[in-house]
């Protein structure tokens, strides 16, 4: 059980960071045609596709951060939490 919880925690984590770098990738302006920020893009929307549109602000920026904000920040908790566990 406890290597379960370890995996499930590294996956949340790194759910959580291909999340912000889609996110600092979106909001810095990155090139959509580049190979890397398309990867990152398509696993973002991947992840994030239980909560996208869930709001709808009219500013890109504020739509960026509520369509992948929002699941970073589920992830992130879940991913401590699970390390929490871990070690109690």
């Amino acid at each position: 059980m406890r290597a379960l919880v370890h995996v499930l925690r590294i996956a949340a984590g790194v759910a959580t960071l291909i999340l912000a770098v889609w996110i600092v990738l979106d909001l810095s302006g990155a090139n959509p045609g580049n190979p890397i920020a398309d990867w990152f893009h398509d696993a973002a929307d991947w992840l994030s596709g239980w909560s996208r549109g869930l709001f709808s602000p009219d500013s890109s920026t504020a739509r960026t951060l509520a369509d992948y904000g929002i699941p970073a920040v589920v992830y992130g908790a879940v991913a401590y939490a699970l390390g929490r566990r871990e070690w109690a």
